[in-house]
This record gives C-alpha cells, structure tokens and sequence, in this order.
C-alpha cells in the first residue's frame, strides 16, 4: 500500500476517534463568521491575521489538505466560492456535515495532493494549506503545483511543521533522532511512527519549505511561528511550526 493511502486511512481512525483537527465549526461561528466576525487558524495556536486573507468576497478559494469544516466553512461565511481538497473521506464528511447543516455549496474533493493537483492553470485566487504536508515525503512538488494553479498576484497561505517535534521522544523530553525524520528510509522511524500510531510522516525544514515556495516564484510576504499548543515544547515556547504568506508573481 502507498503510504499516502496508509496515512489516509490512518486519518480516518483519528477522526473517528475525536481528532482535534476534526472538530468541525459550530452553526454559532458559521454566523459570526456572516457579519465580519471569525478566527481561523493555520497552525495551532495563533489565529492567521486578517490582513492575509483580504476580502475574499467573489474569490475562488481552495482548501488544501484542509478538511475536516474547521476552516471552508468560515471562507464560504465571507463569500468566498470554495472548494477543499483533501485524502481523508471522513474529514470530508465533516465538511459536507456542515455544508449540509449550512445549506451552502462547496466543492468536495477526495484527492492524494503528493500527486499533481486536478486543477487547471490559474483556477484560484487563494490556496489556503494548513499543516499538512508533514505526511507528504516530497513538498516542492505541491509548492510548484499551487503556483500553477493560482491566479496572478494569487495568495498561498500555508501552515508548515518545521521537523523539531521529530528529533524528539513523544514526551518531548529527549533528544531522540537525528533528522531527517523519513521512515521510508529509516526503519528506527518507521517503528516509532507505528508504535506512536502516527501513520507515515516525514520532517521538512524551514529552508526546504520556504526556498520551495521561492523556486516555485511565489514571493514571501509575511512569516510568523507557532507552537504545538501542548506539551514540553510548547510550555518552553519552543516553535514548532511557521505560517507564510505568500503571492504569485
């Protein structure tokens, strides 16, 4: 089995077991979110400011990797035309829950994004990616692929892990790895994610993630890090995570 299916499935079995990233948006959000009033997150604590997402009224916006109804649901609040992407069927059941609850209508894509997107050149105004990516052994390629698909002065809006939360124990107490973190090609890594029941996932750098957008041609707007919200890391505010804006040149 191709490990993107492994980490599909394995998704599934979190949502179902009451993943935070699969708590969908309440019907009070969704109408707060009508007048103007909303938080939206890329990573997870700090919300992603306003000033990022403009007015998104009329735009095209995709969700990338971005099921689950904790952020489509906001876009399509603000009138933006959405459409979300992502591998796992049960977070996609979030999302037509919600559209379904909301009476809204929402392009619902099952689709592996390691893949070249299904999408035709210049179809968005806006790609918005939360944390992902981290079960995805090769970024570049999605980088260069949302650049295609975005509209001139398009905005990419991304949530990025930057590999620390591997080099350590899952207490987050020991320095336990040497990264990269891959266990395609380490089976010391392959036997933590299983012991962990964490799927197939994969650490990525700053360098990579950020001179991968640049190669792409996007240009970087704004940058902020973040914590993993719990944990030994985050009590000593360590970042774990950047979020980038960035536009196609």
């Amino acid at each position: 089995m191709k490990y993107t299916d492994i980490n599909s499935k394995k998704i599934d079995s979190w949502v179902e077991n009451g993943w935070i990233w699969s708590k969908s948006v309440s019907h009070e959000e969704y109408e707060d979110a009508k007048k103007g009033k909303y938080n939206i997150k890329l990573t997870p604590v700090k919300y992603v400011p306003k000033d990022w997402i403009g007015d998104v009224k009329g735009k095209k916006v995709l969700g990338l990797a971005s099921g689950g109804a904790q952020q489509m649901p906001i876009f399509n609040a603000l009138g933006a035309i959405c459409t979300v992407l992502d591998y796992s069927e049960k977070q996609l059941e979030r999302e037509r829950e919600v559209q379904q609850r909301e009476g809204y209508d929402i392009e619902i894509i099952k689709y592996d994004m390691s893949k070249p997107l299904p999408f035709e050149d210049e179809t968005f105004d806006m790609i918005f990616h939360p944390v992902s990516n981290c079960y995805v052994e090769e970024v570049k390629p999605i980088f260069k692929e949302c650049y295609r698909i975005l509209k001139k002065k398009g905005r990419l809006l991304s949530g990025l892990d930057i590999g620390i939360n591997y080099a350590f124990d899952l207490k987050e107490e020991k320095l336990e790895n040497t990264l990269p973190f891959n266990p395609l090609k380490n089976k010391e890594h392959l036997r933590q994610m299983q012991e962990e029941d964490g799927g197939i996932q994969f650490s990525h750098t700053i360098e990579e993630q950020v001179n991968g957008q640049i190669e792409a041609g996007f240009i970087l707007k704004a940058i902020f890090d973040d914590t993993n919200g719990v944990g030994n890391l985050h009590e000593h505010n360590i970042a774990s995570y950047i979020a980038t804006y960035s536009i196609k040149n």
